[in-house]
């Protein structure tokens, strides 16, 4: 069975159903770029040349569905983001990279997707604007290729398109010929057809980890030891699954450390205290070269990145395992368990989740039920 965002796509079956939806009408954008109006029109605007486009038609259902529901996603969080400067002008900043992490709450939370899916189409809206502005990034080569770990980029461009032909503006050429050097640009860095290939994982690691870095540099391999990185949610099952991988290497757990002293997870100052002490046990095996298993929530890129580091630092070779179960599933669990968290801290943490991604270690896998 096919899935789908919503069986019904009429426009006011969705405002009914979806509350974020509804609030695209209550948006306003800068007349300059939309003049067409507000979001919910603009939206509308996209989703009809999405159709449209010879490209789109061309795909299989599924990937159609795909498409049309990160179109419908793309500018979900403009509600949040927007922001009236003092000579009138309305912008939206980072409503792609809240709009990602809202898709994917929606996606968890509200319509069953499967986690393939899902983070296809987060990366779409993560990403979607990016063939238009590419010449305007820092980095524009390693920033397409980072993209290209995740998306699809002919689907990306697709989308782009879909997002400059479904508005009123006056440098609509402007846009479209972004789109074409985009494809071309992509081509010529190799990573059109699916990411550019490297030759090593740590290849992969130093170049998107680096400053300056040749994308064709490949460092001598000297790793000391290997530190497996657990990420997921609380109540996801992470000790169960170190359990089941049955490795004779220590563990560095948080909650572990919490229990023994007594801290409670929500005590922000003394839980800086357990990161201290967990990252002390840390350095001892590091130094030694003794592998070992860190076990904690890692939900945020920036936690995650603090700790490779960290590891990096020391010649470690890092594997992220990140582990996610349905979030029925996830609210059961938590409830059984024998130390189980507000239903109000879970909603908050899954509202911060950052899905690992390949960029950030020397290897990732995602174990999902």
């Amino acid at each position: 069975m096919e899935w789908t965002i919503a069986v019904d796509k009429d426009w006011s079956t969705l405002e009914n159903t979806f509350s974020w939806v509804k609030d695209m009408g209550k948006v306003q954008q800068d007349p300059l770029h939309h003049a067409e109006g507000n979001v919910a029109i603009h939206t509308q605007m996209v989703l009809q040349q999405l159709q449209e486009l010879p490209e789109y038609q061309k795909l299989n259902r599924q990937k159609q569905e795909l498409i049309w529901a990160s179109a419908l996603l793309h500018d979900v969080e403009k509600r949040s983001t927007t922001i009236i400067g003092s000579d009138g002008r309305i912008s939206s900043p980072n409503h792609a990279k809240k709009g990602a992490k809202t898709t994917r709450e929606i996606l968890f939370r509200d319509v069953e997707t499967p986690f393939v899916i899902r983070e296809q189409i987060v990366s779409l809206v993560r990403y979607h604007g990016l063939p238009l502005w590419l010449m305007e990034k820092v980095d524009p080569m390693k920033s397409t290729l980072e993209a290209s770990l995740a998306v699809d980029m002919s689907q990306l461009k697709l989308l782009a398109e879909a997002d400059a032909k479904g508005r009123y503006c006056r440098d609509l050429d402007t846009l479209l010929y972004a789109l074409d050097m985009f494809e071309l640009y992509s081509k010529e860095v190799g990573c059109w057809n699916g990411p550019r290939p490297f030759l090593t994982e740590n290849a992969r690691f130093t170049y998107f980890n680096g400053n300056g870095n040749y994308v064709d540099y490949v460092p001598f391999d000297m790793f000391k030891s290997t530190v497996i990185v657990l990420s997921g949610l609380p109540g996801m099952g992470k000790d169960y699954h170190i359990q089941k991988m049955n490795a004779d290497i220590p563990v560095i757990s948080l909650d572990d450390i919490r229990r023994k002293y007594r801290i409670d997870p929500t005590d922000k100052r003394r839980n800086g205290w357990v990161i201290q002490e967990a990252k002390e046990q840390a350095k001892k095996y590091l130094r030694c070269g003794q592998d070992f298993i860190w076990n904690a929530t890692n939900i945020t890129s920036q936690m995650r990145q603090q700790l490779i580091d960290l590891f990096v630092g020391y010649k470690a070779y890092v594997k992220l395992l990140y582990i996610e179960k349905p979030y029925q599933v996830w609210r059961t669990q938590n409830r059984d368990r024998e130390y189980p968290l507000p239903d109000a801290v879970l909603d908050k943490m899954l509202g911060s989740l950052d899905v690992p991604q390949l960029t950030e270690a020397h290897e990732v896998q995602y174990v999902i039920q």
